[in-house]
């Protein structure tokens, strides 16, 4: 149970370290204090070399923090004698520990006395951590609505962008590329990057393969030759150029890290021909091992999660939804379902009617899913009131029942 520390005439919060926790303290650390002045003097006693002097001022304020440790753990000791307040005192202790500290950091010593500190702190009461633990969760929401309307992701996500990130420091530099094959995928991408008769053209809209700037040819080539690009043939012979898998992971982590890329044509070639420059190997083959473009790393492949913003996540719960529904026949798990129309009622009818107007009997072969009911199938007149109404509610639970399946085979 947490005591109440009482001063001169005035009570501690509780939770507060009482006095007898303070005197002790105090004069823990004082000793500490002590120890580490005494350990910096029997260092400048073995000294033999050139360094004296510095151990000797490493003593001194050793030695000057040791006797603020001892003064404010004599003064803690007579707080009561005094007429000190219970806040004063654990001042008092605060303050020697402080200086214990300072004596073992001057002495070269590990601050051990730093622990006593936690002896020191006041207690929070279980009201006090509730609060304290709400405010957390308060800022923590706010920072996360902060981040959701900056970004448009949630934390998982934004995380997963962040280590996209990370990784295309790595990787991007090493593709070789410039600012001018990230524009030809981002053509391919938006499906308006074509070629006919030699020609590789920016189509002025997605799917009209006619007109537009032309692209450059060597840089297509070459995205295509190392798998970035695939071609489609069209009825009229024309390519067009979409992203391979591969193109489109490599084309998200340039857009992450645009440092990585080369300012120059010529700087991407020297950076790859520095790269595949091997001992033993020509230089004409050098050289064209650089021409070409060398393959996004297979472990940036695996490494890169693309993100999926708040917008994605709706849409996509919006269309599994339509997607359950329609697998179970527009039926929606927890949805109270319409009773049938009224026309499907039958008030009171032997059984050959019923197969007549609803199709084959509940207990004829030929009608899977249908249970036998247990109830009074009437082959002979009713005779009175109770039968009768016995029958119609019978016959009113397999219209029903009948109706259920017939939608659900639907």
């Amino acid at each position: 149970m947490i005591e109440n520390d009482v001063g001169a005439g005035s009570a501690a919060r509780p939770g507060e370290p009482t006095p007898q926790t303070c005197i002790r303290v105090a004069r823990q650390a004082a000793e500490l204090a002590v120890s580490a002045a005494d350990e910096a003097m029997e260092a400048v006693c073995r000294s033999r070399s050139g360094n004296t002097t510095r151990l000797e001022e490493v003593m001194h304020a050793a030695h000057s923090e040791a006797c603020e440790a001892e003064q404010y753990a004599d003064w803690a000791e007579q707080w009561e004698a005094d007429g000190v307040a219970a806040h004063a005192l654990a001042h008092y202790a605060a303050r020697a520990v402080d200086a214990a500290v300072r004596a073992q950091t001057a002495a070269g010593l590990e601050a051990t006395a730093a622990v006593l500190r936690a002896a020191l702190q006041r207690r929070l009461t279980p009201e006090e951590l509730a609060e304290r633990e709400r405010a957390r969760r308060r800022e923590e929401a706010r920072r996360e609505s902060e981040e959701r309307a900056a970004t448009g992701m949630d934390c998982d996500n934004r995380m997963r962008a962040s280590m996209n990130a990370y990784f295309a420091e790595d990787f991007v530099p090493k593709l070789g590329w410039t600012a001018g094959h990230v524009r030809v995928l981002e053509a391919a991408e938006a499906g308006r990057l074509y070629r006919r008769d030699g020609q590789v053209r920016r189509a002025p809209q997605p799917g009209v393969w006619s007109g537009g700037r032309r692209v450059s040819r060597e840089r297509t080539q070459a995205l295509h030759a190392a798998r970035f690009l695939a071609a489609v043939r069209g009825r009229d012979g024309t390519l067009a150029l979409i992203p391979s898998p591969m193109g489109q992971v490599a084309l998200e982590l340039a857009r992450l890290y645009p440092a990585g890329l080369y300012d120059t044509d010529r700087a991407a070639y020297e950076a790859r021909y520095a790269r595949v420059a091997k001992r033993g190997r020509s230089r004409e083959d050098t050289k064209a091992a650089a021409r070409r473009l060398p393959l996004l790393a297979s472990s940036a492949l695996r490494l890169y999660r693309r993100p999926v913003t708040l917008v994605e996540q709706e849409e996509r719960a919006q269309r599994e939804a339509q997607t359950q529904w329609e697998d179970e026949g527009g039926y929606c798990f927890g949805v109270e379902m319409s009773r049938p129309v009224a026309e499907a009622r039958v008030e009171s009818a032997p059984a050959k009617p019923l197969r007549d107007s609803a199709g084959p009997h509940p207990s004829s072969p030929g009608t899977p899913g249908l249970v036998r009911a247990s109830g009074p199938v009437a082959d002979h007149p009713v005779e009175d009131g109770a039968q009768r109404a016995s029958s119609s509610q019978w016959i009113d639970s397999m219209v029903r029942v009948w109706t259920v399946v017939s939608r659900t085979r639907r």
